[in-house]
């Protein structure tokens, strides 16, 4: 008897486990350096920006808290894999799935590491459509957020105000999103010239200029 009590509390618990297992996003804010940005524009030269890509044992704003063990675990197999074989992609605005699209790829993240309990992150935008949209962002000055994307299931903690995340999570990938979330990570351009001559004027005026530019440079098609 108590061996089939066992088994079913069990089998509870896994169906459980399977209702609770969700697409979890987070979002960090991005900020570069809008001079920086212009200048590998214009000397064609690739933009790679640094920062905070994720944090361990805090709370963001999504209530969220990812434990360090469990992050770290995830950290570990992110960089053993995707990032050492340099398919660490990410896409611009997240997908409502667990797959990469690379039609949307817009990054590569090309290192990672701790710092107490933020992960820092190197990530070059790449010369895609997409990556030449989020240049063009940056150049402009908009405030572009970082997000994490993995599967995984959760646990309100009533005491504390939070939803702690749990054992089976899944790091999948960054991507880079509209709506930050969490403040005080923030990236800057690495690997650029510091001797950047200023730019006075910037042609982009809004969004919709600069993804109509963009098009017309890949394609031909041109709007006046």
């Amino acid at each position: 008897m108590q061996v089939q009590v066992k088994d079913i509390w069990h089998q509870t618990l896994l169906k459980r486990k399977k209702r609770n297992n969700m697409l979890l996003q987070e979002y960090r804010p991005f900020q570069v350096d809008k001079q920086l940005v212009e200048a590998s524009i214009r000397k064609n030269t690739p933009l790679i920006v640094t920062g905070v890509l994720q944090r361990a044992n805090a709370k963001n704003q999504n209530e969220r808290v990812y434990p360090k063990d469990i992050l770290a675990r995830e950290m570990r197999s992110y960089m053993e894999g995707p990032v050492r074989e340099k398919r660490a992609l990410g896409e611009l605005d997240h997908p409502e799935s667990s797959v990469i699209n690379l039609q949307n790829v817009s990054h590569n993240v090309t290192k990672c590491w701790w710092e107490g309990d933020d992960v820092m992150g190197d990530v070059e935008i790449l010369p895609t459509p997409a990556g030449n949209i989020l240049k063009a962002l940056f150049a402009s000055g908009i405030t572009i957020g970082i997000s994490s994307r993995g599967m995984g299931s959760v646990s309100d903690n009533l005491s504390e105000g939070t939803v702690e995340v749990q054992d089976d999570y899944d790091l999948l990938c960054f991507d880079f999103v509209s709506t930050p979330s969490t403040q005080g990570a923030f990236l800057s351009p690495k690997g650029l010239n510091e001797g950047v001559n200023p730019i006075s004027e910037y042609k982009y005026t809004n969004v919709n200029n600069i993804i109509r530019d963009i098009i017309c440079d890949n394609t031909g098609m041109c709007q006046c």
